[in-house]
């Protein structure tokens, strides 16, 4: 993650309307939750990423952020957050900060949100750039695959790693009615599961193919 400086944190009348052209093919590849697609026309990516992309950071791909990992694809951003039917005041659990981008976008749209990630050098950078966007996000260090049991219920749960199977320790913590939106499969690919939990032990699971994380760590994803 980069360093805040003020060269970093320009937001410039060219940058806004990169970020116009990529919320117009959001739209064309099929994306139409307008308070998804106003809230990432509202977030400034290209503070996610070193300056050195800055020029990159509204194409719709995914983009380095240190530590092996990524800042997700536009798409996948917005399609995400459209399963998770987000609302206002929402308490949400969001797996996996990264660059924190996610979390601003989650923010931005009302929700109450609560972030962990397990990597420390990724986690205090995006700490300081969320407080500089006035983001109210509760960032915490820690497995994400356990979640965060002293903060649940949660009204929506957000996994932004691939994961080998659905953790059901994260189930537990998804309150009835809530849905969890996770990525499952192998390493090289991944079928994006939404599940919502219709009571105390029944679930229901609708599935999208197609798409590619980074490994969700600890002792309910892959092994370190």
């Amino acid at each position: 993650m980069p360093p805040l400086t003020a060269l970093s944190l320009r937001d410039t009348p060219r940058h806004q309307g990169m970020r116009r052209q990529l919320i117009e093919e959001l739209q064309t590849k099929g994306v139409r939750d307008p308070a998804v697609l106003q809230a990432m026309l509202e977030i400034p990516r290209h503070f996610f990423l070193d300056h050195a992309l800055s020029e990159m950071a509204y194409q719709d791909k995914a983009m380095p952020i240190g530590e092996g990992q990524t800042i997700s694809q536009p798409y996948t951003v917005a399609f995400q957050s459209s399963l998770l039917e987000v609302a206002p005041h929402l308490k949400i659990l969001e797996i996996g900060t990264g660059s924190g981008y996610q979390a601003a976008v989650l923010d931005r749209m009302g929700a109450r949100v609560y972030s962990i990630e397990t990597l420390k050098p990724l986690h205090k950078p995006a700490q300081s750039l969320l407080k500089h966007l006035n983001c109210r996000a509760k960032l915490f260090v820690g497995d994400g695959s356990l979640g965060l049991p002293s903060f649940a219920p949660f009204d929506r749960i957000l996994v932004t790693a691939a994961s080998p199977s659905v953790p059901m320790t994260l189930q537990n913590q998804l309150k009835i009615g809530g849905h969890l939106v996770i990525p499952v499969g192998t390493l090289d690919e991944q079928t994006m599961l939404k599940i919502t939990r219709l009571s105390e032990g029944e679930f229901k699971t609708q599935s999208y193919p197609g798409f590619r994380f980074v490994p969700l760590t600890g002792a309910e994803g892959w092994p370190r």
